[in-house]
């Protein structure tokens, strides 16, 4: 499956940005589907993930409360809405799809996205 990850961009803190993560390929509904982030000089992170129906979905501490993901499976996409960002939310964002058990390790994802810059200023 091929991902294309958009949306990202430079905001104020406390501002929101909605990315985006189109799916092409292969039956997208197959794949659970998860965001993670890099920032410079680090490890990708686990941001979040969502189940294959759309009904479980799994978050960072660090990101619980202020981010939501979903998916649409008739439009293959999958989105993650970020609202009250902070400065230390500045990351690469990926979009990966995978189909093994533990959401929270990027192993678990087979296919990655190109990753969205997301820079959150003070």
């Amino acid at each position: 499956v091929q991902l294309q990850a958009s949306g990202g961009g430079l905001v104020q803190a406390g501002g929101s940005l909605r990315l985006s993560c189109a799916a092409s390929g292969r039956t997208f509904s197959n794949y659970v589907m998860a965001w993670f982030r890099q920032a410079p000089g680090k490890e990708r992170e686990f941001v979040a993930a969502i189940g294959r129906s759309g009904v479980d979905t799994y978050y960072a501490d660090s990101v619980k409360g202020r981010f939501t993901i979903s998916r649409d499976n008739a439009k293959s996409t999958a989105s993650l809405q970020m609202n009250s960002l902070q400065p230390e939310d500045t990351a690469v964002y990926f979009c990966g799809a995978g189909s093994l058990s533990g959401v929270r390790a990027p192993d678990s994802y087979r296919y990655w996205g190109q990753g969205t810059q997301v820079t959150v200023s003070s």
